[in-house]
């Protein structure tokens, strides 16, 4: 059964190393969006709808249904998807469902990033600085030392430039619209990750509701956004039995 996993901002794949060693399995293919670590095609505007179809795409090279992961902004790609293109799917995990959720607004980074000028001087300021400044900044955001280091030598001007673009896509109206069609995510089993000390992705209880909406399994982890990276042991361990408890026809299809 092949797995991918869907890495956020301001993130490229080494998010998911640490993990991805502790599963210990080699059907297990990171897709970085374009711009975050991976190249922007020409004429891609970086838009949520965009990253949407560029994640159809990559899964229907694949060429028959895969489990998905989604972390950050990748769980909005990876749901978008799902609930276009089910048949692509054997299961969805996700961190972010409380941005689905009818009275989610976005955190405070997202709030400064969407404004015109002001978003371009903050991301300057957290990224536009040496590598050992960007480090320092992930270390600032949670990310533990040796994946900040990593993570820093990829967050260049093409990273920062898709970041902008992709939040200012999405205005929390296009949110309330994402929110309207998630049942129908229900259609495919699902996981939500609920890291507890996570306060980029709504309440605890915002993310149970809405998970509860689509019938979700629900995993609460006592860990910060970045939960696969404190913990990678319990990451693997967490996707593993919520695959395991999947039907031979959902696992295996």
């Amino acid at each position: 059964m092949t797995t991918v996993l869907v890495h956020g901002v301001p993130e490229t794949d080494v998010v998911w190393r640490p993990m991805l060693e502790e599963l210990g399995r080699d059907d297990v293919v990171p897709l970085s969006p374009p711009g975050f670590g991976a190249p922007v095609p020409e004429r891609f505007g970086a838009s949520w709808i965009e990253y949407r179809d560029w994640l159809i795409r990559e899964v229907e090279t694949i060429g028959h249904p895969v489990h998905v992961v989604g972390h950050d902004w990748g769980g909005v790609h990876a749901l978008n998807a799902v609930l276009v293109r089910p048949d692509l799917f054997l299961s969805w995990t996700v961190d972010v469902i409380g941005g689905y959720d009818p009275a989610y607004v976005w955190h405070d980074f997202a709030q400064e990033w969407r404004a015109i000028d002001k978003g371009e001087a903050v991301v300057h300021a957290l990224f536009g600085g040496t590598v050992e400044e960007r480090v320092q900044t992930n270390e600032f955001l949670g990310i533990p030392t040796e994946t900040a280091q990593r993570l820093a030598e990829g967050q260049d001007q093409t990273l920062t430039r898709c970041l902008l673009s992709l939040y200012r896509s999405a205005p929390e109206s296009i949110l309330k619209q994402m929110a309207q069609s998630l049942a129908d995510a229900a259609v495919i089993p699902g996981l939500v990750v609920i890291a507890t000390g996570d306060d980029f992705v709504g309440d605890v209880e915002m993310r149970r509701r809405t998970a509860a909406r689509v019938g979700a399994t629900v995993a609460e982890l006592p860990h910060g956004h970045w939960w696969m990276l404190e913990n990678p042991a319990l990451a693997a361990a967490t996707l593993t039995s919520f695959w395991n408890s999947l039907s031979p026809v959902d696992a295996h299809a």
